[in-house]
């Protein structure tokens, strides 16, 4: 069960999305309004968080027609920006003319949102979780082209099913009135306990990965470390299995403030040799399931103890060290954190190995070079002058009367 029933998913590699007409044939329901007033809502639950770089593209959620560059063909729709930072509606008439509306967001992966987007002409609103995000008293009164509408709507994706919403869809519904500000927030209120249980949702009990400390070497190790991981002492070391680890022995207690203890044994493996350690709330796994957290490494024949984890069902999951690609990664981490290719070197083929992005703070995700969001962009006056930095690093720079730097701020 998923928010108050089933819903919708749209995250695949092929092509997907779910068509309906905007009015039915021979004169039948409309199903969106687009030439009136009227509102759209919707509960998302995105498989991508803002934190982590967004859906990495552009993301459709709602969508008629197509948008271009100079309103050619009409558009009506909307959609999250790459790094999962706005939320954006954008009309095109099919004439020359564009609007557009935005608010900022930041969203966790697998947590709903209630979405309400009303318009009329004379306001157009934005709300997020019940409360305004945005709104313009100017009112809409670009409408898409009758072609573009004749495609009907599309929800999770745009026409050709690529720019997909990588995410669950739930109750999108539509009206043919504006909902007031009260309206709104009744109905987010009445709708939120049915999607604060919703078994996917690990930001309301989010496991919080350990801090590493990277190890030194020509081939470093980059996730390593005790992290969150109280060794307790000596466990019975059975010592009868090498090629297989396990974890036993154990034990879940209540703590004060609501969190749980657990302690556990490793046994098994190889003496001498760590192993990660990861825990999530949920059995999840593939490149579309939940993220699973480091919660550190451990060695056979020994006890460990992990505090303040969330009083919820919790599971622990131990991987081994290989490193099938040679990038400073194992493939654990990568399979069950990351969500990389183990495989291969360099995930998102950008030159830099991905180990060292994790460990610099970059998106694996994304390629690098051709983001300028990822990179440092470098800024130079017509007499060739540096006076500034964007994108990952950014910062002013301060020059002398000769062009020198003097100082950078970030």
């Amino acid at each position: 069960m998923l928010g108050d029933g089933a819903s919708l998913v749209v995250d695949t590699n092929l092509p997907a999305w779910l068509n309906f007409n905007v009015v039915e044939p021979y004169a039948g329901p409309t199903n969106l309004i687009l030439n009136a007033p009227g509102s759209l809502t919707f509960w998302f639950a995105p498989e991508w968080a803002t934190t982590n770089g967004g859906p990495g593209k552009w993301s459709q959620l709602i969508d008629v027609g197509e948008w271009s560059s100079n309103s050619s063909y009409g558009y009506w729709g909307l959609s999250v920006d790459p790094p999962g930072s706005n939320l954006c509606f954008v009309a095109q008439d099919g004439a020359g003319s564009t609007y557009g509306l935005s608010t900022p967001i930041l969203w966790a992966t697998n947590y709903f949102h209630y979405v309400a987007f009303t318009y009329s002409s004379t306001n157009v609103s934005m709300y997020v979780d019940g409360q305004l995000a945005t709104n313009d008293p100017g009112g809409l009164s670009i409408w898409p082209s009758s072609t573009a509408i004749s495609g009907g709507v599309f929800f999770g994706s745009d026409t050709n099913g690529l720019m997909q919403a990588n995410g669950l869809f739930d109750t999108i519904e539509a009206y043919s009135y504006p909902l007031a500000s009260n309206d709104v927030q009744t109905i987010f209120n009445w709708g939120l306990s049915y999607y604060l249980m919703n078994p996917f949702d690990t930001a309301m009990f989010n496991i919080v990965s350990a801090p590493s400390n990277p190890s030194p070497g020509p081939a470093p190790d980059v996730i390593t470390g005790q992290g969150n991981l109280l060794n307790i002492g000596s466990a019975p070391c059975l010592g009868y299995n090498t090629n297989v680890v396990w974890i036993t022995d154990i034990t879940a207690t209540n703590s004060p403030g609501g969190t749980m203890t657990v302690t556990f044994g490793i046994e098994g493996g190889t003496n001498g040799v760590f192993y990660d350690v990861f825990a999530n709330s949920i059995l999840s796994f593939g490149p579309n399931g939940t993220n699973w957290a480091w919660m550190g490494q451990g060695q056979s024949c020994q006890m460990y103890e992990l505090t303040n984890l969330p009083n919820t069902d919790c599971f622990l999951i131990l991987g081994t060290p290989q490193d099938s690609s040679g990038s400073d990664l194992t493939d654990a981490y990568q399979l069950l954190v990351s969500k990389t290719n183990p495989y291969v070197t360099n995930s998102d083929f950008d030159g830099i190995p991905t180990g060292w992005e994790i460990l610099l703070g970059l998106n694996p995700h994304i390629s690098n070079f051709t983001s300028p969001s990822q990179r440092s962009n470098y800024g130079y006056t017509p007499a060739d002058w540096l006076d500034g930095i964007t994108g990952i690093r950014s910062g002013a720079i301060t020059n002398d009367a000769e062009g020198n730097v003097q100082s950078v701020s970030q």
